[in-house]
């Protein structure tokens, strides 16, 4: 049997299941983290680690299980990795304390690393470079609504249910997804033996690991020490020095985890840069917009997703096309196109941003920042992918894939330095304004409230206004006027400081869209020896 005796299509709606399981489940938990607190009885600190826990797995494997892909088979791994992310998911919802529930998203997150990069191999297995592009249009557009999706979604099932049923549901969308496997995904093995590289294995594992936990722990421990003398800035630079290690072992390597030679291909090295700043602009702009919603505006954390729901409707149009006329003319505009508008809807948001907005406010820039969404993600994965020989794919997806976590540990990270840093000041300057308006007793501890909140981490949840704390023992018509200056220095100070936070975000997305100027702007050819490179069982 061969590739085309059956439908690519229905093996594209299978890929794209289990794919939209995993990056779903990258953030349909934030908005249960209250419902999860109070249901474990457990500490924030330890609830992060909910979805860093799954992050962390995820990122880390990623290489290694596309590689092993091209070992054993990708359809091999893309089930193994349904069952585990299947049985893990079951597992979360019956977890009945923090450190069951952390462990079950760990395996989830082993799972996923195990599925993820099959899904690339298998499309570029199956489709002809000149029907690429739609197809992985189809999969861009997978890509961008799950992650935006998973707030929506999960406001509406903590809203009608309980947090449990974030993760039952995947039970039955992977025995769905499992079923399809078999049914349809032919048995893709490579035309030659490979081995796996080991201690490639184990350095790339260990150094990436170091790197994405320094990252999500940085701002927790203020970017100092951990424990008696071990620093994050130790641990991230750890993991740097055995990255190089691994990099300059892999060069000595008959059959390398890693093929650096990958990276002499232009456009493969364009994409990978253009994939993590995408990463990095969208958790710089969303997650400070998410909490702009909830904790200025007020909104619930249905509406709050709802809000941004234009977005994901124009993204899920435009992709598809976006992926076939790259095909036609090459994805160098399209993603300078895309990038620009990305950047610039967002930037427009920020703009309009005020106390006063509602979601209506936002509509028409969403819409544009969706388009630009649409035209990004299938042809950068054409793209990168277009030069890449079959036999590799599962290495360069692995490494496509681990670059994009990257550079969303490195958003995330980054937003919450930025982010911190600009409220501390924005809410110091905006407290020292509102504090003429107080007797003069109250001034200094009304400004000292504000600052020493900025020292012990600012609160900035539904209904929360900083953790700003109120002098005690003040009269009751003081103590009123207080509340009203602190919700409101809290409101106009939150919006200060969101601005320039997105505004990195919106910054790291124009030079992503100026150096696509470099790419090569190959158009797809009319055949290619796909069918030589792998046996079908």
């Amino acid at each position: 049997m061969t590739e085309t005796t059956r439908n690519p299509w229905a093996i594209l709606l299978v890929l794209s299941l289990g794919f939209f399981m995993i990056l779903l489940d990258m953030t349909i938990v934030y908005v249960a983290t209250p419902s999860i607190l109070t249901s474990l009885h457990t500490s924030l600190d330890q609830v992060l680690w909910v979805f860093n826990g799954y992050l962390l797995a995820f990122a880390v494997l990623l290489i290694t299980a596309g590689r092993v892909g091209d070992i054993f088979g990708p359809r091999q791994l893309f089930a193994a990795g349904l069952v585990l992310f299947t049985v893990a998911s079951a597992l979360c919802g019956l977890s009945q304390t923090d450190t069951q529930l952390i462990a079950a998203r760990v395996l989830q997150g082993v799972g996923g690393a195990m599925l993820a990069p099959q899904t690339l191999t298998i499309i570029t297995s199956i489709f002809p470079a000149e029907r690429r592009g739609a197809a992985f249009g189809i999969w861009g557009a997978v890509a961008g609504i799950s992650t935006i999706l998973g707030p929506t979604l999960g406001g509406l099932i903590v809203t009608n249910w309980e947090w449990r049923w974030i993760f039952y549901m995947n039970v039955p969308l992977g025995v769905i997804a499992l079923i399809g496997t078999f049914v349809l995904i032919p048995d893709l093995r490579p035309g030659r033996r490979h081995r796996l590289d080991l201690v490639g294995v184990a350095l790339s594992s260990v150094a990436l690991f170091a790197i994405v936990y320094g990252l999500i722990e940085g701002q927790r421990y203020d970017w100092g020490t951990i424990t008696g003398w071990l620093t994050i800035p130790m641990v991230i630079g750890f993991g740097i020095v055995l990255l190089a290690v691994f990099l300059v072992f892999e060069q000595f390597q008959a059959e390398p985890l890693l093929p650096l030679r990958l990276f002499t291909i232009r456009n493969f090295s364009i994409m990978n840069w253009v994939a993590a700043a995408m990463a990095f602009g969208m958790q710089g702009i969303m997650l400070p917009l998410i909490i702009y919603t909830q904790s200025v505006l007020g909104m619930s954390p249905l509406l709050s997703g709802l809000t941004f729901a234009p977005m994901s409707v124009a993204s899920m149009f435009v992709a598809p096309f976006a992926g076939r006329l790259t095909d036609r003319f090459g994805g160098k505009y399209f993603l300078m196109g895309g990038l620009t508008l990305f950047g610039t809807g967002m930037a427009v948001v920020a703009a309009l941003a005020t106390v006063h907005s509602t979601w209506q406010t936002f509509v028409l820039p969403l819409v544009v920042s969706g388009v630009g969404m649409g035209m990004i993600f299938a042809p950068m994965t054409t793209t990168a992918l277009r030069d890449i020989q079959p036999h590799q794919a599962g290495a360069a997806s692995g490494v496509l894939n681990t670059t994009r976590q990257l550079g969303a540990a490195f958003g995330a990270a980054g937003v919450g330095a930025v982010l911190q840093n600009r409220l501390a000041v924005s809410l110091h300057d905006q407290a020292v304004t509102a504090s003429a308006q107080l007797p003069l007793a109250f001034r200094s501890p009304f400004v000292n409230g504000f600052s020493n909140a900025a020292k012990t981490g600012f609160q900035v949840g539904r209904g929360q206004t900083g953790g700003i704390h109120l002098p005690a023992n003040v009269p009751a018509q003081v103590a009123t006027q207080l509340q009203y200056l602190v919700h409101d220095v809290f409101n106009q100070g939150y919006i200060l400081a969101m601005r320039p936070t997105i505004g990195v975000g919106v910054a790291i997305l124009a030079l992503a869209a100026l150096s696509c100027v470099l790419v090569s702007n190959k158009r797809a050819v009319a055949a290619e020896p796909v069918a030589a490179e792998a046996a079908v069982a």
